[in-house]
């Protein structure tokens, strides 16, 4: 048939070929191609298809295939064409095969699935009509294409917040403490979905599950840690994790407790900053609870520090005067000295002058240091520790006891402890009254066995006797009666620590050992003391204070102890106890304090509204920590030596031993390190600045042997040492000038002490040592060394033998003439001795008339020396009362030796002046008395103390 089909079709294009042209040719053509191209193409009415991302190739399901009923007549049974209808597609359809209709979709540039996930567009197929002109091309039906762009994992999961916090209590486990959440930019359900979450930190007790939600798998303790940090990653259904991970912070919250919060465990407390603050930001925590009222205590607890508190650190006798306590104060329990050795076998404390008594020690106190018969009235005083008694009977443990020496074991009185009672012991003689009296005063206290210090003073005005422990008043609640004591004449025995038995016994010994401390122990004969004094002496240097009273407000109430180691504070409103307790400061008044641990413990009471069970606060633990004070460095500074004229040793004023002497005190201060590159110097770690304190005592000691009462002594007017509220004591040993005072008082009374010595003869020299003392020698000075040297005149015997004298003189041996040499030589004249002989006898002669002259004029201003000793002792050279004899040889110097001799007595003359600067307001005699005193080169005093020629026993 298609053989046939294909004949009529050429017969036709035959027929229409030979017909001619015109318009008659058009309508056959048509006609023809009518006859020809008589189906349209046929598609399916739809198609599906898939491409992926980044891709242009469609694949589409059915494929694209157009079929032609017309085949195979050329052209009208062949496919020429695939069109899309829509605006801006990305897509274009290609013809592969014309004769089978193949055809072919793709992208005409990169999709993107996440700018558009699916596309729905018209396709139609064309044949290629009846001729290779275009010409009456037939097209399909339209079908329906729908693609669906296929995703690529392409993008990682974001979370949408960079981190989470949440806040927890403790001791709850939860179900979800948070949820954190990714995305994912895909645009695939695979891939734009998270699958799954994940926490990266290891070892923390939390757990997520696949919708981010976190929970922990233990209950947390705000005391064990109280915040968590943890990194959480998440992935997508293509396991393509996080681009970066997320932190989430957990807060762990305590469970509400009652309390006190915003407080620091450890203040740090620098000597001498005044009064600083305790708790600046505590405040009280009530969980919502109904407090009507509330009563704070504060203790500072510093029982164990020193004798109690922080107390100075001054001898006793020191701070007696001090306080105002009246003269006539005897320390039992002094430091270990020469003078005071019956204290030297104790057992002794580090730095506070405590003497601890462990029962088998005592202490004999000489005699004469307390008189043997107590008067009517007199003052115990004493710092004690005491603790419990060892054993289940105790014995009586003695303080203080005077008793028989020998022969009988006779109390006289006596302090003791006995099971926690502290007993005074006193009777009295028949001499003074023959009457029943009282005998023992009993006080039972719990603070004399609780191992902590406290100051007791016993005022006797017999027969009343009252005891001040730590200020506080108590009367004796026993007396016993008793007959007084026989008199006799047995000798007594004052001791500390233990009783002396020296009757009754095979052997005298001690007994009824006290077990504890003692400290500052003093008895003060004929007088009580005041119950000021006795505050001031137990007061302590540390303590609580308030900044500011005013601004506590009305509806707080505050009370101190004495000691103000104890503040209780009550009102009714949170917030002001809250702002009161903020006020609560610790004040050190010590330029030097103790360092070391202070412990703090704040407790409440709390009142609530009508409720049955109220809240419990606990206590506050914490300490104030007090810091090493800058140690001061004390150093004496003046001339360490000169030399003075006999006859000012001999003279009344004496000699100033320490006219220039100058006390300083410096601290080693930190210093920022510098730069050696910058500065050019090396940098320093510190720089030493001045300090401003007190002394507490200056010895002055006598080296090479005691003074000699007989001969020499050392002096100080007593005016200059009260005026400056000093004592001192003096003895052959040396002087000791104690007292708290400034530096600049020690210096000036120093400055005033004076050496005599009436037989000066025989002494060459006299060296002296300075030491000073801060806190009872808790810093001492550098030992200042001082050397007096004493000018002798050297004594002609008499006249008849002056011609021996310089016929022979010692030093010609060393003269030499160089001159008279060099004219022997060329001259060859020598002048004969007797010429010599005469001519040194006549200026010897004239020499001794003028030194006549100058005796008497000598003796007329020795007079107005004396009078005038003050400006004569601040001098540091006096030739004054000197005799002065001119060598008449003296011309002759050796050569070689006169110009450097010159020079060190003209260095000589300046160092003197210079030292003896404040001599310039001596009047014009003594001036001019000083230059008739010079030698033919000048020489100065010191220079002319030095010749060996003296005139002293020559006729006038």
């Amino acid at each position: 048939m298609l053989p046939g089909r294909l004949c009529w079709v050429q017969l036709l294009l035959a027929l229409g070929v030979g017909s001619g042209g015109g318009s008659g040719d058009s309508r056959r053509r048509r006609l023809l191609a009518a006859k020809v191209n008589k189906h349209k193409p046929w598609i399916e009415t739809s198609y599906h298809g898939v491409i992926t991302e980044n891709n242009d190739t469609v694949i589409l399901d059915p494929p694209l295939v157009a079929l032609d009923k017309d085949a195979p007549v050329p052209f009208a049974g062949e496919i020429c064409a695939f069109k899309i209808h829509g605006q801006e597609l990305p897509f274009e359809a290609v013809v592969l095969n014309k004769t089978s209709g193949e055809g072919r979709l793709r992208a005409r540039s990169p999709i993107d699935c996440e700018l558009q996930k699916e596309y729905t567009f018209i396709i139609q197929a064309y044949d290629c009509g009846a001729g290779p002109r275009e010409m009456a091309w037939k097209k399909s039906h339209k079908a329906v294409v729908h693609i669906q762009v296929k995703d690529v994992n392409e993008f990682a999961p974001t979370f949408k917040e960079p981190a989470y916090k949440a806040i927890v209590t403790e001791g709850k486990i939860y179900d979800s403490i948070l949820q954190v959440e990714a995305i994912d930019e895909d645009c695939s359900p695979q891939y734009s979905q998270i699958c799954n979450y994940e926490i990266v930190t290891t070892d923390v007790p939390f757990a997520i599950d696949r919708n981010g939600n976190i929970r922990n798998t233990e209950k947390l303790s705000y005391d064990r840690q109280r915040q968590y940090e943890i990194l959480v990653t998440a992935y997508d259904c293509g396991q393509k994790p996080a681009a970066q991970d997320t932190l989430v912070q957990v807060d762990v919250k305590p469970v509400c407790k009652p309390g006190w919060q915003d407080w620091t465990k450890r203040i740090e407390y620098q000597p001498g900053s005044g009064s600083m603050p305790l708790f600046p930001s505590i405040h009280l925590e009530t969980c919502d609870g109904a407090v009507s009222s509330l009563q704070v205590t504060t203790e500072l607890q510093t029982n164990y520090i020193g004798k109690g508190c922080d107390r100075e650190t001054y001898s006793e006798r020191s701070l007696q005067k001090l306080c105002g306590a009246s003269s006539g104060i005897i320390d039992l329990l002094p430091s270990p000295s020469a003078a005071t050795n019956w204290t030297s076998g104790l057992l002794l404390d580090s730095s506070e002058m405590i003497f601890k008594f462990d029962g088998r020690q005592g202490a004999k106190i000489p005699d004469g240091i307390v008189p043997k018969n107590l008067t009517d009235q007199f003052t115990i005083t004493m710092w004690m520790k005491h603790g419990p008694s060892p054993g289940v009977r105790a014995e009586k443990e003695t303080i203080l006891c005077n008793s028989d020496k020998t022969e009988m074991n006779r109390h006289h009185y006596a302090l003791y402890v006995h099971n926690c009672r502290l007993v005074f012991l006193l009777r009295k003689d028949f001499d003074q009254a023959d009457t029943f009296r009282p005998a023992e005063f009993h006080w039972k206290l719990d603070q004399i066995c609780d191992k902590e210090w406290h100051y007791y003073v016993i005022n006797v005005e017999f027969p009343v006797v009252t005891l001040y422990m730590d200020g506080a008043t108590y009367e004796p609640y026993l007396v016993t009666n008793d007959w007084p004591i026989h008199p006799s004449h047995i000798a007594m025995q004052l001791t500390v620590g233990a009783c002396w038995q020296g009757g009754e016994v095979a052997k005298p010994r001690f007994a009824q050992f006290f077990h504890g401390s003692l400290a500052s122990l003093t008895i003060r004969p004929g007088k009580m003391e005041s119950q000021k004094v006795i505050s001031c002496l137990q007061a302590c240097k540390e303590g609580l204070d308030i900044n500011s009273l005013e601004s506590l407000g009305q509806g707080i109430k505050y009370h101190f102890n004495p000691s103000q180691s104890i503040l209780v504070m009550e009102g009714e409103d949170i917030g002001n106890i809250n702002r009161a307790l903020q006020k609560v400061s610790y004040i050190n008044s010590r330029q030097f304090p103790t360092a070391g641990v202070r412990r703090l413990r704040v407790s409440s009471k709390v009142q609530c509204f009508g409720e049955d069970v109220c809240i419990s606060i606990p206590d506050v633990d914490a300490y104030v920590m007090v810091l090493q004070a800058m140690e001061p460095q004390i150093t004496l500074q003046g001339t360490d030596r000169f030399w003075r004229p006999a006859a000012q040793f001999e003279s009344a004023r004496g000699v100033i031993l320490f006219p220039d002497i100058k006390i300083v005190s410096t601290f080693a201060k930190p210093e920022a390190t510098g730069d050696l590159k910058t500065t050019g110097t090396a940098p320093r770690s510190a720089v030493l600045e001045e300090m401003l304190h007190n002394l507490d005592f200056c010895d002055i000691l006598v080296l090479g042997g005691d003074l000699d009462p007989k001969q020499e002594c050392l002096e100080l007017n007593h005016s200059e040492l009260h005026q400056r509220h000093l004592d001192a004591t003096n003895s052959t040993a040396g002087y000791s000038i104690y007292g708290v005072g400034s530096m600049t008082r020690y210096e000036q009374v120093l400055r005033h002490i004076r050496y005599r010595n009436w037989s000066p003869g025989s002494l060459e020299s006299r060296r002296f040592r300075i030491k000073c003392s801060e806190l009872n020698g808790r810093y001492t000075s550098n030992e200042f060394n001082l050397e007096v040297s004493v000018l002798h005149e050297v004594r002609v015997p008499d006249k008849e033998h002056v011609n021996h004298l310089i016929v022979q003189p010692p030093f010609l041996q060393s003269v030499h003439h160089p001159e008279a040499r060099s004219s022997i030589q060329h001259t060859s004249v020598v002048p004969s001795i007797a010429t010599v002989v005469i001519i040194i006898s006549v200026s010897m002669l004239v020499f001794v008339v003028a030194m006549g002259v100058y005796r008497v004029r000598i003796a007329h201003q020795h007079f107005i020396q004396e009078t005038e000793a003050a400006k004569e002792a601040e001098m540091d050279w006096d030739d004054s009362a000197l005799t002065i004899t001119v060598n008449p040889m003296e011309k002759h110097v050796a050569p070689g030796h006169g110009e450097d001799e010159t020079e060190g007595e003209e260095e000589e003359e300046e160092a003197e002046e210079d030292i003896s600067s404040s001599s310039s307001e001596d009047n014009s005699e003594e001036e001019e008395e000083a230059g008739m005193g010079r030698g033919r080169h000048g020489q100065s005093g010191p220079r002319q103390a030095q010749l060996e020629w003296d005139d002293s026993t020559l006729p006038y």
